[in-house]
């Protein structure tokens, strides 16, 4: 174990494999835990030491701090009973099963970072939401409570933890954008529903810097909203992309269709959160991509 060394999860996803590569930058020693081939997650993540199991750790010297991204993608598949099982497993399941083995080590992590998402907070329509805002009960709700609920135990007097509600994450090959673009590259795209819902955005390197910031920042612990400091609604969402690959938008679906297409999962392009980085911009963290129209470009330029 040396003061720099890291344990984590989610490492070859969208956000993991930027932020494995700042954390090699600024000389920490990273081990992922992936299923992934060792030479498919040094292509993905650099000069990472790869493991494929928890089991793999146990009893192990320990890690300075853990970061836990794992997660199976919430909108890849419509939401069946099977599959909100599985979207629960991929995160609570496994936020349990690496407790029990961070329980294990020789030494507690000085930190842990652990997942979780704004749709902590379910519909809230109009109202601006930060850390405090109380939660709508729904299913994203329920999924990220308890997400955040199986790594509470890991809070110690040797460890502060901190929960990242990160929001819609924009950024070069990958992400929602990669679903989204296609359809207004073919002047296809237009808003959802009336496009009043707001879309709390946030740029990918703003995500990452602001996981090391939690990583770094000793006093920062419990919930965080990480997300833009400028939520905006669909609609303005739906033309600044349109603007940027310079094609019209003027092809709204309706609700019905969403609806009957996606079920219960049209909640998420339906409704959303004006959330705000309150506790981020408090301490001073400073974003890079505040503006979506920045954000946008760097992403799809």
């Amino acid at each position: 174990m040396t003061d720099q060394s890291l344990l984590l999860t989610g490492g070859t996803g969208f956000i993991g494999t930027v932020l494995c590569r700042k954390l090699l930058q600024k000389g920490y020693d990273v081990t992922v835990l992936s299923r992934q081939s060792p030479a498919d997650v040094k292509a993905a993540c650099g000069r990472v030491t790869p493991v494929a199991t928890l089991d793999e750790l146990k009893n192990a010297d320990g890690f300075t701090g853990v970061i836990n991204l794992a997660g199976e993608g919430i909108a890849e598949k419509r939401w069946s009973e099977k599959r909100k099982q599985e979207l629960r497993d991929s995160r609570i399941g496994l936020t349990e099963q690496l407790v029990a083995i961070v329980q294990t080590f020789q030494v507690a992590p000085e930190v842990a970072i652990s997942g979780s998402a704004v749709g902590f907070y379910g519909d809230q329509g109009e109202k601006p939401v930060d850390e405090k805002t109380e939660p709508e009960d729904e299913f994203t709700h329920r999924l990220c409570r308890d997400w955040e609920a199986a790594a509470k135990p890991l809070e110690s007097g040797s460890t502060r933890v901190c929960y990242s509600r990160t929001g819609l994450v924009i950024g070069r090959d990958g992400g929602f954008l990669k679903r989204m673009a296609p359809p207004f590259k073919l002047g296809l795209g237009g808003r959802l529903g009336d496009g009043q819902q707001y879309m709390p955005w946030v740029h990918r390197e703003d995500i990452t810097d602001a996981l090391i910031w939690l990583l770094e920042n000793v006093k920062a612990q419990g919930p965080y909203n990480l997300v833009s400091p400028n939520p905006v609604r669909n609609r303005t969402f739906t033309k600044a992309l349109g603007k940027q690959l310079s094609r019209p938008t003027p092809f709204p679906v309706p609700p019905f269709v969403l609806k009957i297409a996606l079920g219960e999962m049209s909640r998420l392009l339906l409704t959303g959160q004006q959330a705000y980085p309150e506790r981020l911009l408090a301490d001073g963290f400073q974003f890079r991509y505040a503006r979506l129209e920045d954000a946008l470009a760097e992403a799809l330029g």
